[in-house]
């Protein structure tokens, strides 16, 4: 058993922000389980790494004796959160979220242990509001407070929309916290304004409030904007093993601390940078696939890439046919006919230019150079992407 002084050192490390810690000590002093939240909107059928990071920490809550709540916006996902968005989010119906809310289930209890979580759909409450409760909710919290949001004023100074159904959200989500009793709320550092509502309302009901526990924005492959499906710089949870291991891969070695210490909350291991992110991307694959698969993909990954040993590795095919005239419409077909990517000429281009784009082991920087492929031929894409040419 840990002390509460040494329960909070362990939470918090890998933390943005706790607001505050010595509520979160007072809390652990009282000797009992706390009521830890952790609120998700199933939007989309699959999670990426970037949401493992508040599951990670709700874990971490779990193994110190702690119970966590995991609500799934039912109701709040056809809303859609307008935390850090420069527009309103497309609108969902209900039976879309709840077909979402399966899969996002699945993926997220091989982070939580399904014994000790408790799963609540909030739509248990808000389905059954009446519109004179909803009124009476809205009143508790003035437009002005709204306003506030960054994200809010960015768009009234832009000219574009807020929609009054945007307003709602954060009440929503902080009505979760009040319904549950929340002794603390777990969420990214963009989920701020959100939590502090909660705790307003919380004391508003004469509860204990929450402390806002906030967590880093995971960056995406591109080492700069956060991980997000809609910018394509993201992996997947349930991506096959051999594909997730390629992309941790691809991090660049700044980026590798961060995912070291959010996604399995250690520090990068001592020696050479790339021993240390095979070892990130076969612990990362074994966690959300199994030590097999993980094995599997570092062997795939040395025969391909470490040991430049293509010639024997099981590539996918680009047809003789459909190469072009030239090395960037090549590399464009490699990645439609090998990987189902559209890239545009730009971005194969500066692959080539790059030197990421090689022919039978010979780096190719000219973009407007012309290869005589043959059958058999292997061409690089980059990094993580390789075909063979075929009749």
């Amino acid at each position: 058993m840990l002390t509460p002084s040494e329960s909070l050192q362990l939470l918090r490390r890998g933390t943005a922000q706790i607001l505050s810690e010595q509520e979160l000590l007072a809390k652990l002093a009282e000797n009992r389980p706390l009521t830890v939240k952790l609120g998700v909107d199933p939007t989309a059928p699959d999670i990426h790494l970037g949401h493992t990071v508040g599951l990670q920490k709700l874990r971490q809550f779990q193994d110190l004796g702690h119970n966590a709540v995991l609500i799934i916006g039912d109701f709040t996902a056809m809303i859609g959160d307008p935390s850090g968005r420069s527009a309103t989010r497309p609108q969902l119906s209900h039976y879309e979220v709840m077909e979402n809310a399966r899969s996002y289930q699945e993926q997220a209890f091989k982070i939580l242990d399904p014994a000790r979580t408790r799963i609540v759909f909030n739509g248990e409450w808000f389905e059954i509001m009446p519109f004179e409760e909803v009124i009476r909710l809205n009143s508790r919290v003035t437009l002005q407070q709204m306003l506030q949001r960054e994200d809010f004023r960015e768009r009234i100074e832009k000219g574009q929309a807020i929609h009054a159904h945007e307003i709602q959200y954060p009440i929503m989500q902080g009505w979760d916290s009040v319904k549950i009793r929340a002794d603390v709320e777990i969420g990214g550092t963009d989920q701020l304004f959100n939590i502090l509502v909660g705790r307003d309302l919380q004391k508003e009901e004469g509860q204990p409030q929450q402390v806002a526990f906030m967590v880093p924005i995971l960056e995406g492959l591109d080492g700069v904007q956060k991980m997000s499906k809609s910018l394509g710089n993201y992996i997947a949870v349930n991506e096959p093993p051999i594909d997730m291991f390629g992309k941790v891969m691809s991090i660049s070695d700044a980026l590798m601390e961060h995912y070291y210490l959010l996604l399995l909350g250690e520090d990068v291991p001592p020696g050479h940078p790339m021993d240390a992110k095979k070892e990130l991307a076969r612990r990362l694959t074994a966690l959300y696939h199994d030590a097999n698969a993980a094995t599997t993909a570092l062997e795939d990954f040395n025969t391909r890439f470490s040991r430049r040993d293509l010639e024997h590795a099981d590539l996918p095919t680009l047809s003789l046919n459909g190469i072009g005239s030239d090395i960037v419409s090549a590399v464009l077909a490699g990645f439609e006919q090998g990987f189902g990517q559209t890239k545009s000429r730009g971005d194969a281009r500066r692959l080539v230019e790059g030197g990421s784009v090689q022919h039978n082991g010979n780096k190719i920087t000219n973009a407007k150079a012309v290869i005589a492929f043959a059958p058999e031929d292997i061409l690089r894409l980059d990094k993580r992407h390789a075909v063979r040419i075929r009749a």
